[in-house]
């Protein structure tokens, strides 16, 4: 009694429906769960023909299974471990997965079916093609405005061009032009950038890989974009003097470590960056912020420039002498006839090919340096790689 006792408490508290039918078909008994789920009480079904809990075409289906049983005496179970649908008491249809066991009992056959509930995983499924043909919506979209954007940016600096003849004229009117796109542009940028985190957040659960490769294109895009938008407005900033170091001690070790995990999640695969610091001294007396955009760009540059299953070595030193950074790469070098321009506002070597960029980094960096009271050398040999040197004076 005891044992039969715990069964029934198991039956009763399980999760998922449990029906029993004899070999005709009718309900001999129904858990509380299968009663939530199909919507009656025990009284509305005991006693009658399991296929009341089925639509069409299972019903009839149902109904064939048990003339056939009639005819044959054989019994004929309708499914085992597959999906089905059930009908509500409300007639409502929702899905579920069965699995069916036969039970020979006192000489009588009897059928256990095992109902598991699959609304919330089919709902899901319909979330996530939701998901996707929104996201593909929302990448032709970004993809769309930002191709007019670069365009518009294109048109708009051809036109500036033809129509200005003298350098002040476009030096005023390119400072206006970049405070008005840094102030117009930040905004929806930042916006969509926002839209791809929240997209990537809340598609996790489905450990899409589609959904995955399209927000990492929109970022990818967006961090294109803003890196444009940055390079023009420290240019801006820097032609209108209105960029003033701040000379402060900091450890440059620390700060250079930081640069080297940052920009290692940027680098191609099987790209790594070796940092090495020389000297007894960590400390430096100069910008922090400006000498970080400048290893920055420079680091960046031998990421984009160089090959997969490369070494970047970045290194500093302090000395008697000063404060030396040096970044080393072994990518597509620089044409010796491009040398003498490198550091030239807007200027681009001419292997670069099809590697984005706006040909402001290195002016940046060279201006930044200077204000710092630093210089900035390189040595460079086509498809052997690039030194780039930064050297600041013990203040």
């Amino acid at each position: 009694m005891e044992n039969a006792a715990l069964l029934r408490a198991i039956i009763d508290n399980a999760i998922d429906g449990i029906i029993t039918i004899d070999a005709r078909g009718q309900i001999e008994s129904i858990n509380p769960a299968a009663c939530k789920l199909f919507q009656y009480s025990p009284e509305d079904v005991i006693g009658k023909n399991v296929s009341v809990l089925m639509p069409p075409p299972d019903k009839e289906q149902h109904d064939e299974y048990l003339g056939r049983y009639q005819r044959t005496g054989h019994a004929h179970i309708i499914g085992i471990g597959r999906e089905v649908t059930g009908l509500r008491k409300d007639g409502t249809h929702f899905p579920f997965r069965l699995a069916v066991s036969e039970v020979k009992y006192s000489g009588r056959q009897i059928y256990a079916g095992f109902i598991h509930d699959l609304s919330r995983e089919k709902e899901a499924e319909h979330q996530l093609k939701d998901y996707a043909a929104h996201l593909e919506e929302l990448v032709a979209d970004r993809t769309q405005s930002l191709r007019q954007t670069v365009e518009a940016l294109s048109q708009a600096k051809e036109e500036v061009s033809l129509s200005l003849e003298k350098e002040k004229e476009l030096g005023q009117l390119k400072s206006r032009f970049v405070s008005m796109a840094s102030h117009e542009f930040r905004t929806p940028l930042s916006a969509v950038q926002l839209s791809a985190s929240l997209i990537d957040k809340y598609a996790q659960p489905f450990d899409n890989s589609n959904i995955t490769k399209h927000v990492a294109r929109i970022k990818h895009a967006v961090g294109n974009l803003t890196g444009i938008l940055n390079d023009f407005l420290s240019l801006e900033k820097l032609e209108a003097g209105r960029v003033e170091p701040s000379f402060n001690n900091f450890d440059l070790v620390k700060l250079a470590e930081e640069i080297t995990e940052e920009m290692q999640m940027l680098a191609k695969q099987n790209q790594n960056i070796i940092y090495q610091h020389t000297g007894i001294s960590h400390v430096a007396n100069l910008d922090a912020n400006l000498l970080k955009n400048c290893i920055i760009n420079l680091i960046a540059n031998a990421i984009k420039y160089s090959g997969e299953n490369t070494f970047i070595e970045f290194n500093t030193e302090i000395n008697a002498a000063g404060c030396h950074i040096t970044v080393k790469d072994n990518g597509i070098g620089i044409p010796e006839a491009d040398q003498k321009h490198l550091f030239e506002a807007f200027f681009r070597a001419h292997n670069t090919g099809n590697i984005p960029g706006t040909g402001l980094g290195l002016n940046i960096v060279a201006r930044y340096a200077s204000l710092m009271n630093g210089i900035i050398d390189f040595k460079s040999n086509v498809n052997k790689g690039t030194l780039f040197t930064i050297s600041f004076p013990i203040l």
